[in-house]
């Protein structure tokens, strides 16, 4: 049987992050990083929009708000020290009416408050940094980015071993048992025995947390993002990052234009209920799920709430005419026929049995164990930081 000190089971962003720290803390450790698929980053972080976030929208002092400001000062540095390319070309958030303003205020407002550099500008300071949206006032974040999350993911795979650290593809977990050495971890292939045990399954977080013994009262419920690219020709009318003024109610962005770092400009995504976990396409159904979701009182007391806002979502994900005008909000201009099906993603979204959207990070450890229960966006932007937090929590049992 395999043996190591740590076994973090997970091989997203958060999980490669926590090792990098771990071993940056403790080089004489063995850290191993236990990933179901083929390769890392290939869920969330895999079908992430690859926005590098100020932490502007966020409750001031809340895990998400301390952790995007640090983090991502920590993104660009790795980004820098190791050759991943990132750029920091700055959004707008743009309110296009004056129903819109006193939220556009209270986002301002949360960004002076967390330290963020950003100013409120007029329609026509808005033109000048992108000439074709719409708006009557918006908040200019200059020092918002984008990168391949993926790709740092790759990189850190990439470096783990010269720190003492190995990353085991193709090893899903199916069950743990605590022994007086520590835990044993059976996969599809093979055990392992670990000391210690963090997980950071994402869509599959609240899962993991039971089988450790330290279930969640909170539910994993997935959403699924559909984007769309815009054609080439069209692909001026969008410079940078344009944003709308989100909803409070939840903690989705609205559909906005986003340049990639490989070029492009990607616009969406809606947010709609995937009928599976890892349910990337509409028709992809995994009934286990599927009634998990709809069984579990926390989702059924959200959807009674808010099934309007979740029936024009759904709309949305089926009608491409519905997704352009929510897009023509932002860049009048948008037709139709400039754009084209892209890539989706799948959020795992925590929802308490009350329920309420989790909207924080959770981090709870106990015994051997650090289970990474929610890590909403900024997760990626936030994940050299959050992997200080979890590597602080693993410090007291160490």
């Amino acid at each position: 049987m395999l043996t190591t000190d740590v076994a973090i089971v997970g091989g997203g962003i958060v999980g490669l992050a926590t090792a990098w720290q771990l071993l940056h803390r403790y080089p004489q450790l063995r850290v191993t990083v236990l990933e179901k698929e083929a390769n890392v980053g290939g869920h969330q972080t895999g079908h992430n929009s690859g926005v590098l976030h100020s932490g502007i929208y966020y409750k001031p002092g809340s895990l998400r708000a301390l952790n995007c400001r640090t983090g991502k000062a920590a993104m660009e540095q790795f980004c820098q020290e190791h050759g991943v390319p990132y750029d920091i070309c700055g959004k707008v958030i743009v309110a296009v009416n004056e129903q819109e303003l006193p939220r556009l205020d209270t986002i301002f407002e949360r960004g002076q408050q967390n330290g963020v550099r950003c100013e409120v500008i007029s329609r026509e300071r808005l033109l000048e940094l992108e000439p074709h949206t719409a708006g009557i006032k918006a908040i200019h974040v200059p020092e918002a980015g984008i990168v391949n999350y993926a790709a740092v993911t790759r990189k850190l795979a990439e470096l783990l071993p010269a720190r003492n650290g190995q990353v085991l593809t193709g090893w899903r977990v199916t069950k743990m048992h605590g022994e007086s050495e520590g835990v044993v971890i059976v996969s599809d292939a093979g055990e392992i025995m670990a000391r210690h045990v963090v997980t950071c399954g994402g869509l599959h977080s609240d899962r993991l947390a039971k089988l450790t013994g330290h279930p969640t009262a909170n539910r994993i419920v997935p959403f699924r993002g559909e984007y769309y690219d815009l054609k080439p020709n069209v692909q001026h009318l969008c410079r940078n990052l344009i944003y709308p003024v989100p909803d409070p109610n939840f903690p989705f962005l609205g559909v906005h234009f986003t340049r990639m770092i490989e070029g492009g400009v990607e616009c969406g995504p809606n947010a709609v209920l995937a009928f599976a976990r890892e349910g990337y396409r509409k028709l992809d159904i995994n009934m286990a799920d599927l009634l998990e979701t709809l069984t579990y009182g926390g989702f059924l007391k959200l959807a009674a709430k808010y099934w309007r806002t979740g029936a024009g979502e759904m709309w949305r994900s089926w009608s491409k005419a519905a997704f352009v005008r929510a897009l023509q909000h932002l860049i009048p201009e948008i037709k139709s026929e400039d754009l084209v099906a892209a890539r989706t993603g799948v959020r795992a979204q925590a929802i308490a049995p009350d329920g309420m959207m989790i909207d924080d990070f959770l981090i709870e450890a106990s015994g051997r164990y650090v289970n990474v229960l929610n890590a909403p966006s900024p997760a990626a932007t936030s994940s050299l930081n959050v992997g200080k937090l979890i590597v602080d929590k693993l410090a007291e049992r160490l």
